[in-house]
């Protein structure tokens, strides 16, 4: 659409005033309102068909102000004066896995990351599908990655030792007129997308397949690749790749500002010191846009997503066990939606999420009418879910450009950054593919700046696991308490982890000390009672492992405290 056409559609919008002008490859969209949904409409509207060019939110939104970045207390200069080769910011999934690709090679990886742990944020707050691609058309980026990283999960989480369930996915219709419709839906996803294995399965099969799904069902769409993986369990293990291969993680670690000469960053500011790296990597999620800004290479914006699921006990995982979902085609529906019920790698049922624009980057708070929202309609892909079920729930903030797709490229006007932003779903599916497309965008760079990158010939793709004895045969059990009696105290009844399993957490190569830390890793706390039991003891073997007092543990990040103090008796509190 012409710039003069948009015009006069933005001049349309009732709740604040809008224009948009072009500029080097920028559709920068500028005005005020209070009304924070019509400014998204009113950047939607201003996509320009050019793919090259994106959309920049200039708009002034008076409607309320989003708080300050969260950056870690910590100050020292444990980072000062580093000079790595790469620099990667942010440790979410893109993040993890780019540093554990780029670690097959002999240079010098830093990643840094702001929160007390990896996946912290859209990387452990999401539903963990694995996409078959069915709802992307050809010509996006995220059609392009899905269909490669879809296929690379099984090698990826078999040499990572992080489990994965192609279980798939049915979408089911009730609306036995829409058949001849979706049949020509699924012909152009196979011929032209290349979505191979996407059927069509009769209602009869769906329900003797999954006989808790809605009686009205009356066919369904079917991708038997569609899977499910731990999205945080899988950032950890890059991470921990990575690090086994020389990686550096450097966590709690902030960037605050940096310097660019002569089109290029020099000089990295930090909560720990000022970092010079020859290459940037933004992998930075909903900051990845003030990170460019930062750069000097701001050329699209992030408009913030939330995203609320909810996690039902172990009892309720019977309700299916694959992914399910129901599609109506229906006039005048909200971009906002319901998600789906997803059976996790860890026998859970996961409803949701929905969509819901918002200006805060870092509200992750769960409100009830997002949850009304998901079981009003999931009741309808299975009408036996229950919330009285739900034993916890979790927001996430998802990341996604106002094209709603990638952007994975090398900077604009900074010649010695690399992008990848925009992540959203199917992000987690996408970032085996995407990671090896920056592994050589990063490689290339390297090489054109005069520097010898020589593989590095000690790289080992195989990560070996804590063992998870709740999985084990009695015998192999006995085995592990025999070598190590740690092994058989039992510390969380709910997901039977045994203390041994928490010290090997502790071990691991990114040692995160926090009772938050041990239960992504291991899942004390996972259950039915949420911690309620254990985390004093977790707490306990934490400080006694680190050799502090119990009030120096932390429930995750450095400002959420668990124990304050001594009582009068001398007892913690």
């Amino acid at each position: 659409m012409k710039i003069s056409s948009v015009n006069r559609k933005l001049k349309k919008l009732q709740n604040g005033s809008y224009a948009v002008k072009e500029i080097d490859n920028m559709r920068i969209v500028s005005g005020k309102s209070s009304d924070w949904n019509e400014i998204i409409k009113a950047c939607q509207i201003a996509v320009s068909e050019d793919k090259n060019v994106h959309v920049v939110n200039n708009v002034k939104f008076t409607g309320g102000s989003d708080k300050p970045m969260r950056i870690p207390s910590l100050k020292d200069k444990f980072l000062d004066k580093r000079t790595p080769d790469v620099l990667i910011i942010g440790g979410g999934i893109s993040g993890a896995s780019i540093a554990r690709e780029l670690s097959k090679w002999k240079i010098d990886i830093l990643l840094v990351e702001k929160e007390s742990d990896l996946a912290m944020q859209a990387s452990g707050r999401n539903d963990g599908e694995v996409h078959p691609g069915i709802d992307l058309s050809k010509g996006t980026l995220k059609q392009h990655y899905v269909l490669i990283g879809n296929k690379m999960f099984d090698r990826v989480c078999s040499d990572l030792g992080v489990p994965f369930k192609r279980c798939g996915q049915y979408v089911g219709f009730t609306q036995e007129e829409l058949k001849p419709l979706i049949e020509a839906y699924v012909l152009k996803r196979i011929k032209v997308d290349g979505v191979t294995d996407t059927y069509i399965i009769s209602g009869e099969e769906l329900h003797r397949r999954e006989p808790n799904l809605n009686k009205d069902f009356k066919f369904a769409i079917y991708n038997p690749s569609a899977g499910c993986v731990c999205p945080y369990g899988l950032t950890i293990a890059y991470g921990e790749n990575a690090a086994e291969n020389g990686a550096q993680i450097s966590l709690n670690t902030a960037v605050l500002g940096m310097k660019v000469k002569d089109n290029k960053i020099y000089e990295v500011e930090t909560n720990r010191g000022t970092i010079y790296p020859k290459i940037v990597i933004n992998a930075a999620g909903v900051y990845a846009d003030d990170i460019a800004q930062m750069a000097h290479d701001k050329f699209y914006s992030i408009h913030p997503r939330r995203g609320t699921n909810s996690i039902l006990d172990k009892k309720a995982g019977g309700l299916l066990s694959s992914i399910a979902s129901i599609k109506k085609l229906e006039k005048n529906s909200s971009h906002s939606k319901g998600g789906g019920l997803l059976h996790t790698v860890h026998d859970n049922i996961l409803a949701g999420p929905d969509a819901v624009e918002t200006f805060e980057k870092e509200n992750f708070e769960t409100r009830a009418e997002s949850i009304d929202n998901v079981f009003d309609k999931q009741k309808n892909t299975a009408e036996k879910l229950n919330k009285g079920s739900i034993i916890t729930y979790f927001t996430g903030v998802r990341a996604p450009t106002f094209e709603e797709d990638f952007i994975i490229e090398k900077g604009r006007n900074t010649k010695n950054l690399i992008h990848c932003a925009g992540i959203q779903s199917p992000g987690l599916t996408t970032a085996p593919a995407v990671a090896l497309d920056i592994e050589k965008m990063t490689v290339d760079m390297l090489r054109e700046k005069g520097c010898t990158v020589k593989r590095n010939e000690e790289f080992n793709p195989v990560r070996k696991p804590i063992p998870v004895l709740r999985e084990m045969s009695d015998e192999e059990r006995n085995e592990y308490i025999k070598k190590n009696p740690d092994y058989g105290e039992i510390v969380c009844r709910c997901e039977e982890i045994s203390k041994g399993e928490i010290l090997d957490a502790l071990r691991s190569p990114i040692c995160v000390p926090t009772v938050d830390g041990i239960k992504k890793r291991v899942r004390p706390g996972m259950g039915r009672c949420q911690g309620g039991f254990c985390s004093p003891i977790v707490t306990q073997i934490i400080a006694d492992f680190m050799n502090e007092k119990l009030s120096d543990v932390r429930k995750s990040s450095d400002k959420s405290v668990i124990v304050y103090g001594d009582t009068k008796e001398g007892a913690e509190i």
